[in-house]
């Protein structure tokens, strides 16, 4: 088969995974921490499903073409040649 590579931990000496119970012992953490995981996504998912049932939708709402700022954005670029941070920066909005 070829080498294998254990891990021991130097600061506690808890974990040790060439002897079985520290390979058990790891491979429970391992596991724990997927199912952590998983339950995270569920939850996550049933609260996002929850709220788009009562009619909430995530994200930044759309900028409107008619705004003054984005307007004033456009003639910026078209006639002063600004870049896109420049005007972000001068104008205080978000790319």
């Amino acid at each position: 088969m070829g080498t294998l590579i254990g891990f021991r931990s130097l600061c506690d000496g808890a974990i040790d995974t060439t002897t079985a119970s520290g390979e058990l012992i790891f491979n429970i953490f391992s596991s724990l921490a997927q199912f952590e995981r998983r339950l995270i996504q569920e939850r996550t998912k049933a609260g996002l499903d929850a709220a788009r049932a009562r009619g909430r939708s995530g994200g930044q709402k759309k900028v409107s073409s008619n705004n003054p700022k984005m307007l004033t954005a456009k003639r910026m670029h078209k006639n002063h040649g600004m870049s896109i941070n420049d005007i972000c920066k001068t104008l205080k909005i978000s790319r």
